[in-house]
């Protein structure tokens, strides 16, 4: 019988079993190639012992224990060559608890918008000597096994913010519908960037999410823009056809009727809803007011830049009003582009006019304005008149705003200012407390045309934002109210429903359970809950609730990346730690760190 040779058999070694092995250390690739070279061997062998038939059974014995000899030794070789191979890798145990720390800090991070070198600089040293005040030297050297540097950081952030994009992605698969918020903006590397925030429906509940920030390399035309956020459907295998609504700040690039964004998608789905901002909508409507009062706001800027513009007058000002004892020190700036800040403005101005009148004495040349009784009155108005605007401008902020609650508070605000038109009227001036005040204590009575100017100012008002806002259709009452039992109701509210449309409202009406549900859910998860028993009603109802009334995330969106893309961090990459600051999805650490090949990333 003719043997295998000593050196084939060298050559063939048992592999690394990591289902076997004590340590759970994966098999390395030339283990794998390995075992396919034994295979073919031994396939060989066996071969060669059947077409031997002429050999005594003690040569064949003899062979025989030869062979196993030499596997069983180089048995041994190959697991002890493992082991030294694993030694270049720390034991499981512990470095997975080490690599989850530097995810999880990592995370901290970017949550935070931090620069990614503060994890070395700062946070392991501060671990260290927590640690080792609070436990010890030995717990302290602990520290020492996470990795916090500023490359693996980085690599950190981006692994966890591909993860929640592919959450993202995979929840939006599943959504019947969704609705796009997008607004473009510049950075501080003269860069433009394109925000897009998505709502849609997952698990019974609607859900407002970070969607991407994407740069436009060149023009920020509606074509530009389109292409960027239709590259990104693409190659997600995201569907145009489930888009239901688009929100946007009403420029020219976006509502464009030949070249715009949403003419562009509107070409695709042509039922998609388009909505301008309604908080820029309110700002355009609360611009106009009477020339008198116009030139009053003109002034006011004047004398605040005056004593805001040079910092030796900010300084003086300050210590007179320190030593006037006042409630505040400093005037505000008043800036365009921040609403705001006109109600701010005005009211501190107002506030501290005593202060300003003393300063502003024969070194300005509207000092006088300050000892103008009819022009405090004015300027008394103002404040009071945009901060109630304020007020408004905030009330329809706020990442979960409805359709319903927009309309509501601009239909509460125009009645208000119907009524403030008749008790200008009566003189009674109790709705605007500062000017209300400035009269009582000054003695004063208001002028024949400085109250027209305070009532043509509050029609107009009224008149411009019935034009930027439309009344709410009362046919789509029944959204935002189901229960409706009364019959004359339910037939005045289902006129656009089908028979089996409003009889299925019916149902919702009388039911007790949906009650409570009601009671415990926003309006669009509601409808989202009931969808599987009533999906006709639904369907209507969630493609009225899911456009975005306003731009608010991507406003938050600008700000946040304003923080993150810093003058010393002008060149990040800011995608993934967007990604991960503003986005409500979580990053699953444990499944990313079992997709790493080994537990110790290099320093």
């Amino acid at each position: 019988m003719n043997t295998i040779p000593t050196n084939i058999i060298s050559f063939c070694h048992p592999t690394f079993n990591n289902n076997q092995d004590s340590t759970g250390l994966k098999e390395e690739r030339n283990d794998a190639n390995s075992v396919t070279q034994l295979k073919l061997l031994e396939a060989g062998a066996d071969a060669m012992d059947k077409g031997n038939t002429a050999d005594t059974n003690q040569s064949s014995t003899d062979a025989s224990v030869t062979t196993v000899g030499h596997k069983q030794t180089h048995q041994e070789t190959a697991k002890k060559k493992q082991k030294k191979e694993a030694s270049s890798f720390f034991i499981p145990g512990e470095n997975a608890k080490a690599t989850e720390s530097s995810y999880k800090v990592s995370l901290l991070i970017a949550k935070t918008g931090k620069a990614h070198s503060i994890g070395e600089t700062l946070v392991k040293p501060a671990a260290k000597i927590i640690t080792e005040i609070m436990l010890g030297e030995k717990a302290s050297k602990e520290i020492n096994k996470i990795p916090l540097s500023n490359d693996t950081v980085k690599k950190r952030i981006t692994s966890m913010a591909e993860n929640v994009k592919v959450q993202l992605v995979s929840q939006l698969q599943q959504s019947l519908y969704f609705s796009l918020q997008l607004d473009e903006s510049t950075d501080r590397g003269n860069e433009a960037n394109l925000l897009c925030f998505v709502r849609y429906i997952y698990c019974g509940e609607v859900h407002d999410e970070f969607l991407f920030c994407r740069p436009l390399p060149t023009n920020t035309t509606g074509e530009a823009i389109f292409n960027v956020a239709n590259d990104f459907i693409v190659q997600n295998e995201l569907s145009w056809l489930r888009c239901v609504g688009i929100s946007t700040d009403g420029a020219t690039a976006m509502t464009g009727k030949l070249r715009g964004l949403v003419s562009r998608v509107q070409s695709i789905v042509p039922q998609v809803k388009a909505t301008h901002c309604c908080i820029h909508r309110e700002q355009l409507a609360v611009k106009h007011m009477p020339t008198c009062l116009k030139t009053v706001l003109e002034e006011a800027v004047k004398i605040v830049n005056f004593i805001k513009g040079k910092a030796l007058n900010t300084r003086l000002f300050t210590v007179l009003c320190k030593e006037m004892e006042s409630e505040h020190t400093k005037l505000l700036y008043h800036t365009e582009v921040r609403w705001l800040t006109r109600g701010k403005v005005l009211s501190r101005l107002f506030e501290l006019r005593e202060e300003v009148q003393i300063f502003l004495y024969e070194r300005h040349d509207l000092y006088n304005r300050m000892y103008d009784t009819q022009w405090l009155t004015k300027l008394a108005y103002l404040s009071d008149i945009f901060s109630t605007l304020n007020g408004l401008n905030l009330s329809l902020q706020g990442k979960d705003t409805t359709i319903f609650q927009v309309q509501e508070k601009i239909q509460a605000k125009r009645m208000k200012l119907d009524l403030w038109c008749g008790r200008i009227d009566r003189k009674d001036f109790e709705s605007f407390p500062s000017l209300a005040d400035f009269l009582l204590t000054s003695k004063e009575e208001l002028d024949g045309d400085t109250t027209q100017a305070f009532k043509a100012h509050l029609q107009g008002l009224h008149s411009e934002l019935g034009k930027f806002f439309e009344e709410p259709d009362p046919s789509f009452e029944w959204i935002r109210n189901p229960f409706v039992t009364d019959k004359v109701d339910i037939e005045k509210v289902s006129v656009n429903l089908s028979s089996k449309e409003a009889d299925n409202l019916v149902e919702i009406a009388t039911s007790g359970t949906l009650k409570t549900l009601f009671r415990e859910r926003s309006l669009a998860n509601f409808w989202a809950q009931v969808q599987p028993e009533y999906p006709g009603l639904a369907e209507i109802a969630l493609k009225h609730l899911m456009p975005f009334p306003t731009t608010y995330n991507c406003e938050i969106g600008f700000s946040t990346l304003v923080d993150l893309k810093t003058k010393k961090r002008n060149r990040i990459n800011v995608k993934p730690d967007m990604r991960l600051k503003v986005s409500r999805l979580e990053p699953d650490i444990p499944t990313v760190v079992r997709q790493q090949k080994q537990y110790h990333s290099s320093h």
